[in-house]
């Protein structure tokens, strides 16, 4: 098993490794005087990029000092988005090449041509070196065909790369924006007709979303004025000792039936007990495999299925076992796929997030092949799932093709 674990860790490298040389030679080497100091300059971003990309993954996931982490952080994410953009951009500039490499020979001037069209050799007189001229710096050589269109190409898509992540970065910095779901649930009594519950996932609060960040969530959370608010996972990536600050701002969140929390995976990858017991002295009312009784529905929550390997995972009989399957039920749950064990229980709506939407197109085609649901509302036989695309963002702080959001879920009972 370790061999074949190495086998692809070395291949993944490896690739990396030819992309990034790709990369560099079409950006730096072909658009470059070989010694010269902009060639410098470009060999050694594309050599610190992706070693600060490889040092931030590492300093989060050993727990190193949280300062370091947040100095590595930002470089070395935004180089893996912008590495990503910039692979694209370049094999577009592939497909292009060609065609500008054809409009740049249709306009250069022929060298002489006869009346009806056909070529003439004109005779051209020998040409004498000029002596050079006192006090005047030699002419540059004229940059040739080749050397324009390599920095042509070069340049569009260093701008397209750039573009496209500072837009997803804006885009996640300013904060999740609110949408609005409809859920009907045939089992919901008349009275619970219209509520609310504000469905918040994938805050991911670390070395790169912090505290302002989090006041926004709150704020953009308690504006929209919910009945519950349930937190399903991934809210932060660090320890307590390290993110307190930053998740201190959630003892703001106010709902008439209180505020749930469930585990998501990145809760065991920083140590999921504290946190539990942390969340709770902010105001949050942890469901470890556990139910309550809101009234006009059973709300449960398990835990995420990666505290199997902590011995803390989902135990879905303890958390919905003996209820009265006569009355709705809503289940808080991180992992889409948890939904195939809601169906088995007779859940009615199972709320989920984990997959960012895909976060950075293409990666949603990825993240779609690997859960049932990608975003948005699904149906498995009598369950519905809700799938929120989460509020923050893992690692690049930017968002391509998958904007994240706050969703208001609103119950409706058909009986109403």
């Amino acid at each position: 098993m370790i061999v074949v674990f190495v086998l692809i860790a070395a291949a993944v490298l490896a690739a990396f490794a030819a992309l990034h040389y790709y990369a560099w030679r079409r950006l730096v080497r072909e658009t470059t005087a070989k010694g010269g100091w902009p060639r410098r300059i470009g060999t050694l971003v594309f050599v610190a990029g992706p070693v600060l990309m490889f040092a931030a993954l590492a300093a989060e996931r050993a727990g190193a000092p949280f300062l370091l982490q947040q100095v590595l952080a930002w470089p070395g994410f935004l180089w893996m988005a912008f590495a990503l953009y910039l692979l694209l951009a370049l094999l577009v500039g592939e497909v292009v090449r060609p065609l500008l490499r054809r409009l740049v020979d249709r306009g250069r001037p022929s060298a002489a041509v006869a009346a009806e069209g056909a070529p003439v050799r004109v005779p051209v007189p020998e040409l004498r070196e000029l002596e050079p001229v006192p006090g005047l710096a030699p002419a540059a050589p004229a940059p040739t065909r080749r050397l324009v269109l390599a920095r042509t190409v070069g340049a569009a898509a260093t701008v397209a790369a750039a573009g496209v992540v500072a837009g997803g970065a804006y885009g996640v910095l300013r904060g999740p924006t609110v949408k609005r779901v409809t859920v009907p649930l045939a089992k919901l009594p008349r009275a619970a007709h219209g509520f609310r519950i504000a469905v918040v996932s994938d805050i991911h609060l670390g070395p790169v979303l912090g505290r302002g960040f989090a006041e926004r969530v709150v704020e953009t959370i308690n504006a929209t004025q919910p009945d519950l608010i349930a937190v399903v996972g991934d809210l932060v990536d660090g320890s307590v000792e390290d993110l307190a600050p930053a998740v201190a701002p959630l003892a703001r969140l106010s709902a008439r039936h209180g505020t749930y929390f469930v585990t998501g995976n990145h809760e065991y990858f920083s140590g999921a007990e504290p946190w539990v017991e942390h969340v709770r002295e902010l105001g949050l009312r942890p469901l470890e495999n556990a139910r309550v009784d809101i009234g006009a529905f059973d709300l449960a929550g398990v835990n995420d299925i990666a505290g199997d390997n902590y011995g803390d995972g989902p135990d879905y009989a303890k958390a919905l076992g003996d209820r009265d399957t006569s009355r709705a039920s809503v289940l808080l749950a991180h992992q889409p796929v948890m939904i195939h064990e809601a169906v088995k229980h007779s859940v009615d709506l199972q709320l989920s997030g984990h997959t960012h939407g895909g976060q950075l197109w293409p990666g949603n085609f990825v993240a779609a092949a690997s859960n049932p649901t990608l975003a948005g509302l699904d149906r498995y036989g009598d369950t519905q799932l809700y799938v929120s695309r989460g509020a923050g963002a893992w690692g690049p702080p930017v968002r391509v093709g998958a904007p994240s959001d706050i969703t208001v879920v609103q119950l409706a009972s058909k009986q109403a």
